[in-house]
């Protein structure tokens, strides 16, 4: 279903609903498979050059139908040409990266990015001749100072996970645009229905879909999502790699597509009121959300987000390693655990000073991030309140 003149909501589900070809069946289903035979020699000679040009099954590793239903349904969400599934969050990074880098080029990429595509840029990109230069996220304008004759992408991630600075992404994207740059941009923290990079002019967006999608922590899967004039050269880049995703793990995607809204607009409201809290409790320093005045970039995210996800951090005093685990160990309602997106709350200590270099981080107090689940609020509140009382009285 492709039609601009529908609600978010209804596009997500209804979206490839009852098609004659799923023998109108509410749901797409599971294709398992592999090789594809034709019936002639004519579409086997054919089968191949079209799928140049639209998804058409040719063999299991370029897409079943379960897959296209996918990519078909997140391209629709986030207004793009076309939608492409990989194996993880870090493959989409990944590969809309090297689609477009080359030996001799220079990237430009947000100090706060996601820790394992720093190490990707770090590493990998660096290896193949490619200069990589990372930017205080709040650099606006200023942007264009960093820009080289051989910059050819820009990547952003907005908010940042682990300290939420919100880009000015608009005034990025026109600078890029005016020197022939292609951006990209990491749309985790946000999911789609919070958040359309290309509405704001940006070329490709990449999306863990483990983590708002899928939404229920039992898959891994990565989405990207480009405009027509990028389209070929990622979907290229995909199929001479290799990826391709599991017809089961896709199938999960398609489902938590379905309820993305209102687990969106619960995490929203329930990482709201939980950081408001926050704020007016004795041990907390500071609240980082992007949705208090008090976060770097609050403004941008009031002028070009719809809400706020389930991600947030806050700050308590520095303390040893004992009182920490007093806080974190007995917490019955948020789980020490990477990743986030997921119904259930979870909780991590973070250090963002190990992960940056072109800014500093300037702070003593110990940072600690939530992800915020569909619990009821008052257990969550009362689950880290208990949790800053260990926290305190161990001291």
């Amino acid at each position: 279903m492709k039609n601009d003149n529908i609600g978010f909501k209804s596009k997500t589900i209804h979206h490839n609903i009852q098609k004659k070809s799923n023998r109108y069946l509410v749901n797409v289903p599971v294709y398992h498979g592999s090789t594809v035979v034709f019936s002639t020699l004519h579409e086997f000679d054919h089968s191949r050059e079209d799928y140049k040009n639209k998804n058409i099954l040719v063999y299991g590793r370029l897409g079943t139908p379960t897959t296209f239903a996918l990519e078909e349904l997140i391209a629709d969400m986030e207004n793009g040409f076309g939608g492409l599934a990989v194996s993880s969050g870090l493959s989409a990074v990944t590969i809309s990266l090297l689609s477009f880098l080359s030996a001799g080029d220079h990237l430009l990429i947000a100090d706060t990015v996601y820790g394992p595509t720093r190490k990707f840029c770090d590493t990998f990109v660096n290896r193949i001749g490619v200069e990589v230069t990372y930017y205080d996220p709040t650099i606006g304008s200023a942007i264009e100072n960093l820009i080289q004759k051989n910059t050819r992408c820009l990547y952003m991630e907005s908010p940042g996970s682990l300290t939420f600075e919100v880009q000015d992404v608009p005034t990025l994207v026109s600078i890029a645009k005016r020197n022939s740059i292609t951006t990209i941009m990491d749309n985790t923290w946000a999911s789609p229905y919070f958040y359309r990079p290309l509405d704001h002019g940006v070329n490709v967006s990449v999306t863990s879909a483990t983590k708002y999608i899928v939404g229920h922590s039992d898959a891994m899967l990565g989405l990207i999502v480009s405009d027509e004039t990028h389209y070929a050269e990622i979907r290229s880049c995909r199929t001479t790699l290799g990826h391709c995703v599991s017809p089961d793990d896709i199938y999960l995607g398609i489902r938590g597509a379905k309820t993305l809204c209102v687990r969106m607009e619960q995490h929203h409201q329930n990482a709201l009121e939980l950081a408001t809290w926050l704020q007016s409790q004795p041990d907390v320093i500071r609240v980082i959300h992007p949705a208090f005045s008090s976060c770097p970039g609050h403004e941008f995210w009031k002028r070009d987000f719809d809400g706020a996800s389930s991600l947030f951090s806050f700050e308590v005093e520095r303390r040893d390693r004992a009182a920490l685990a007093s806080f974190l160990d007995n917490l019955k309602f948020f789980s020490i655990g990477l990743g986030w997106g997921g119904y259930g709350s979870l909780v991590v200590p973070i250090n963002p000073e190990l992960v940056r270099t072109a800014t500093t981080w300037k702070s003593d107090a110990q940072l600690i991030r939530l992800h915020v689940g569909l619990e009821d609020i008052d257990d969550l509140k009362k689950d880290i309140e208990l949790g800053l009382k260990r926290y305190r009285e161990l001291s």
